[in-house]
């Protein structure tokens, strides 16, 4: 499994087991040490994950941090946690004032589910008042994934974050500035945009005309670059639909060559599922891209895909709403472990055809 599922499998946990969770030391360790272990540390060994790290303050003795990922002996990155119903507040927090007693480079406050990132990009040894990076575990996008997997012990490089901290600190903070313009727009700002387009003096009655103009304006933007976006991954399923329409019933489409590695994962597949479902009713068409692995020979009965002849290779199932599940496999003898999923993938398409 890669690390983006890792992510959001954990977040699909995180909802469940709140109700659960009535201590700060629950949160810890229901919520953040599985977080932590996910970045790629062993929360049981102390030499990369010290817990209640002891930070002195000068006459005080003894101060503790939650979590101090460890590298090479030294702190890299301070962690102090909350109960997941409080608010983080870094002006209150521990973490705040132990930032300049460590080397640690990167403070992360956090309640489970807010996750909150910070350095020191305002004044050296003094930790931001504003993180860099924040997000939600529960509704975590796909370029906060790529931005945290910067903090996995495989990728992490201190000197290639702190380059991009600047950027995605002041990214967050325009964000901010323009999702509350945008929803209530302040006098500065309905005149910037008026003056672009309004040749004629800025009284207030005038202003006061511009602001739902403007505010309309950014709606229709943003509405346009969202079917835009849509539009184009409609294109992509419907070449998908035809490069699998191309392939029939096993026999491969002209320059797609089927090989005998995905021809073997077809027959394990098969084998697998051969107990609950009658084995010619399991069939493969070839594509440009991947392996799929239908029943009754029917593109819209995909059991899984197999993508495979690549550094990476997957097995992969889809939901619901045909968004692909991956699971890497290094071997195809892993397919094993996935005879649940492929029966469970098997018993959706049965039930949907009842």
């Amino acid at each position: 499994m890669d690390f983006k599922d890792q992510i959001l499998q954990l977040a699909a946990r995180v909802e469940k087991l709140l109700p659960q969770l009535k201590t700060e030391e629950a949160t810890k360790n229901a919520l953040i040490m599985p977080f932590i272990q996910v970045l790629g540390y062993d929360v049981f060994n102390p030499f990369e994950v010290n817990p209640e790290f002891i930070a002195d303050i000068g006459i005080k003795k003894g101060e503790k941090v939650d979590y101090a990922i460890m590298k090479d002996g030294e702190p890299t990155i301070l962690i102090e946690c909350k109960h997941h119903l409080e608010k983080l507040d870094p002006h209150n927090s521990q973490l705040f004032r132990y930032f300049h007693t460590t080397k640690a480079k990167f403070g992360l406050l956090t309640n489970g589910l807010n996750y909150r990132f910070y350095t020191d990009l305002d004044e050296q040894n003094k930790m931001d008042t504003t993180p860099f990076f924040e997000f939600n575990i529960t509704e975590i996008k796909e370029a906060e994934i790529a931005e945290l997997k910067k903090f996995h012990k495989s990728y992490f490089d201190v000197e290639s974050i702190t380059n991009t901290a600047s950027e995605l600190k002041y990214l967050n903070e325009l964000k901010t500035f323009l999702n509350k313009e945008l929803i209530t727009p302040s006098d500065a700002f309905i005149s910037f945009f008026t003056r672009q387009v309004y040749a004629g003096v800025l009284t207030a009655k005038v202003k006061e005309q511009f602001g739902p103009i403007i505010k309309r304006s950014f709606n229709l933007l943003i509405s346009d670059a969202i079917n835009e976006r849509l539009k184009s991954a409609l294109n992509q399923e419907k070449q998908l639909e035809a490069a699998e329409a191309e392939t029939i019933a096993g026999e491969p489409a002209p320059n797609i060559v089927t090989t005998e590695e995905e021809l073997e994962g077809f027959y394990i597949v098969k084998s697998l599922l051969r107990q609950n479902v009658d084995a010619k009713r399991i069939t493969y068409r070839d594509a440009q891209s991947y392996f799929a692995i239908l029943l009754d020979d029917n593109n819209r009965k995909t059991i899984c895909r197999l993508y495979l002849g690549s550094s990476k290779q997957y097995l992969v199932v889809l939901d619901e709403n045909k968004k692909e599940l991956k699971y890497e496999i290094k071997t195809l003898d892993e397919i094993y472990g996935y005879a649940e999923t492929l029966l469970e993938a098997v018993g959706k398409l049965e039930k949907g055809k009842k």
